[in-house]
């Protein structure tokens, strides 16, 4: 993170349960949820062809009706909270397409589009460009290599990014400059939290927003930026980050959370939160779970 960013965000103190309860121990802090859209592809052609992470043993083999069945769970429950789900046709020959949040990352209606590391990836950038512009959307394809939601995670009032396996540094700049606003960097240094969004995601976004993270997974500059700007984040253990307990998708109440992430519930919890288990282990053979199967549409 640069010295000006670093410097503009060092008074900044988001509010969170934790802190109201030190200023009043009676106050109950109300969590009220925001109704999202979702974009989500169905795990047709789903399976673990290729190694590009730790997770991935191709000598594994996926029960694909499994997860179909539980893929199909994590849609009932977007939607039983009121959320709005679309999909996206999956194409053969694209096992991970099911990984919406790597295809863009999307803020106030604009779209800035993907560019995968791994060469087996590639076509799934088009697929999901053109299911954006048939939307309505115009879509950004970036230069440098960029995994959408994957590595950006947007707060509301910055963007999070993640470099040190997938997205570059390059593509932060990138991003900064397609949407105008901040962009704070953060390095990766645990290949089994390959990407942001598998150590970290957003409780609820704004000003007074927080955020979930495994401190371990970051690098020692990263981990004091991220403790300024969130002094009362909950934290998790690697227990929490190794069952995909980040991987989560939060509405700013509930919690759509990996079911043997039980110590991080307990603590979202305390935090007046409401955890929604939802078990997607099959898709943890591939290094996925809950939010990488979750593109949000923030128009």
């Amino acid at each position: 993170m640069s010295g000006v960013l670093l410097a503009f965000y060092r008074g900044v103190t988001p509010q969170s349960t934790a802190q109201e309860k030190r200023r009043n121990p009676s106050v109950t802090v109300s969590r009220v949820p925001r109704l999202r859209r979702f974009l989500v592809c169905e795990p047709r052609h789903f399976a673990v062809q290729y190694a590009i992470n730790p997770w991935m043993h191709p000598d594994s083999p996926v029960d694909v009706d499994l997860a179909h069945e539980q893929w199909q769970a994590l849609i009932s429950a977007y939607r039983a909270h009121g959320h709005t789900v679309d999909t996206v046709e999956p194409a053969p020959g694209l096992p991970d397409m099911v990984f919406a949040a790597n295809s863009a990352v999307v803020v106030d209606g604009r779209v800035f589009g993907s560019l995968f590391h791994a060469p087996e990836r590639r076509a799934e950038s088009t697929h999901y460009d053109t299911w954006f512009r048939t939307a309505g959307f115009d879509v950004h394809r970036p230069a440098a290599v960029c995994e959408g939601e994957g590595d950006l995670v947007w707060t509301g009032r910055y963007m999070l990014a993640g470099t040190g396996f997938r997205t570059t540094r390059e593509a932060h700049r990138e991003v900064q400059e397609f949407f105008g606003h901040p962009v704070v960097s953060l390095t990766l240094v645990d290949p089994h939290f390959y990407h942001l969004d598998t150590a970290l995601f957003v409780l609820d976004g704004g000003p007074d927003g927080n955020i979930a993270y495994y401190p371990e997974a970051f690098s020692p500059g990263s981990r004091e930026v991220l403790a300024r700007l969130y002094p009362d984040a909950v934290l998790a253990t690697r227990d929490d980050a190794m069952t995909f307990g980040l991987n989560s998708v939060s509405d700013g109440r509930n919690v759509f959370i990996a079911p043997r992430a039980e110590a991080l519930a307990g603590r979202l919890a305390d935090h007046g939160y409401v955890p929604v288990p939802v078990d997607l282990s099959e898709f943890q053979k591939a290094g996925g779970g809950i939010k990488c199967c979750t593109q949000e549409i923030r128009s």
